[in-house]
């Protein structure tokens, strides 16, 4: 278990750009470089939910060209003409222009509401940091990215080698997890056991509330499921 240096720490500078703290974030994976991000006088979360917002909107627009690729070569299958998927697509653009700043404002309130959690738990392990410190650390980790894994799924629909680049964004993730882990280790200086668990026990209960949900909502609907299956064997039989 590595602990931290007797070194002080030092903040970082007020004038350093949101693009080198992104690089920095990424770039030196240690929970020495998360402390100095949560100690540097600029860190509040205002800053990060700024960063998650642009992301979450470019994120939004990535996906929906994916996505409208997609929708325009299975129009085109079926033999629609050119015209009506261009008119078709022209108002799928213009909702998406107002649903992107709904979607993004979504993205900002769930990253609110996980650093929260993470911190939470982080100070039932002792943790010193506070909650403006983690969710700096945590935006200039996962805004950029955000960003990345938006060229990854363009890329990813390019037939043949598309699949080559959704591997490289599953691999991303992993070491996004990774990164959050040591910047939950670096901003409140607690075990890497208390860190680790910080971040996935609210992954776990969330699962696991999902799961009980999905079991009790099939139980409940069993006996309808069964009656629908048997008046579709009922009516084949017919046949």
């Amino acid at each position: 278990m590595s602990e931290f240096s007797n070194e002080p720490m030092t903040p970082s500078s007020s004038s350093t750009s949101f693009f080198q703290t992104w690089i920095t974030a990424l770039t030196k994976p240690n929970e020495q470089t998360y402390a100095t991000l949560a100690s540097s006088p600029t860190a509040n979360a205002n800053k990060a939910y700024l960063w998650i917002f642009v992301a979450a909107l470019v994120n939004f627009f990535f996906a929906m060209l994916v996505q409208g690729a997609v929708m325009q070569n299975m129009l085109q299958q079926f033999g629609e003409d050119a015209s009506s998927i261009s008119g078709l697509f022209g108002g799928g653009f213009i909702a998406a222009l107002c649903g992107a700043p709904v979607s993004a404002a979504f993205s900002v309130l769930f990253f609110a509401l996980g650093v929260a959690i993470t911190q939470w738990i982080a100070k039932m392990f002792g943790g010193q940091g506070t909650y403006n410190q983690l969710a700096y650390a945590f935006g200039a980790i996962l805004a950029p990215y955000m960003l990345v894994s938006s060229l990854l799924t363009l890329l990813s629909a390019i037939p043949f080698v598309g699949f080559c680049f959704a591997g490289i964004a599953v691999i991303a993730g992993i070491y996004i997890l990774v990164l959050e882990i040591m910047a939950v280790k670096g901003v409140n200086q607690i075990s890497w056991g208390g860190a680790i668990g910080s971040l996935l026990i609210p992954v776990l209960v969330i699962g696991f509330v999902c799961a009980c949900l999905v079991i009790g909502t099939l139980t409940l609907l069993g006996p309808v499921i069964g009656d629908v299956f048997d008046s579709i064997n009922q009516s084949l039989g017919e046949f």
